[in-house]
């Protein structure tokens, strides 16, 4: 779904472990890595595409995980101009995101990343809370900031601190989902 603006509406997913680390994922035969993240389509709502990507992109299930909150409003970034198809109609020129905290219940031998004909990812670990802001391609920090920054204080109780590096007004805040 691609908005008036040009933007594609999406679901990311940072998926916790009881260690409060988060499953980065790597690319299917690229060295790059991010958090698992996609479309959501017509007439589907946020928690039917976050469901529905979590098991496409790494095989788990609504039963697997916990959701403990989600970023309150749309969080966007633009592609670079390379990366737009101004052929495609209507044309998209970047994504508009909603991003969910949620925490593994299931052991991690759930986790399946060849579970779907399309492979999204080929590898993935457990890594610290801020480390996807380095990792990500550098059109997405902005973003990763902002949603790392909005979901910290529900992970870690609020006894956090933002690295020096990320320290600039946040735009947004969590929700808790109970």
């Amino acid at each position: 779904m691609i908005d008036a603006q040009g933007y594609r509406a999406n679901v990311g997913i940072v998926i916790t472990n009881d260690k409060k680390q988060i499953l980065l994922a790597k690319r299917y035969r690229q060295d790059a890595w991010q958090l698992p993240q996609g479309g959501i389509d017509a007439n589907e709502t946020e928690l039917e595409a976050l469901f529905r990507e979590l098991n496409e992109e790494v095989g788990l299930l609504p039963e697997h995980v916990k959701v403990l909150a989600k970023t309150p409003k749309w969080l966007r970034y633009d592609l670079p101009n390379q990366h737009i198809r101004r052929k495609q109609k209507p044309v998209c020129i970047g994504q508009k995101q909603v991003w969910f905290l949620l925490k593994l219940i299931a052991d991690e031998s759930c986790i399946r990343l060849d579970s779907h004909s399309e492979i999204e990812f080929d590898d993935w670990i457990w890594t610290d809370f801020w480390s996807p802001i380095e990792t990500i391609i550098g059109f997405k920090k902005t973003i990763y900031e902002d949603m790392l920054k909005a979901l910290a204080p529900v992970l870690f109780d609020n006894q956090h601190q933002v690295p020096k590096c990320y320290n600039r007004p946040l735009k947004c805040v969590a929700i808790t989902l109970d």
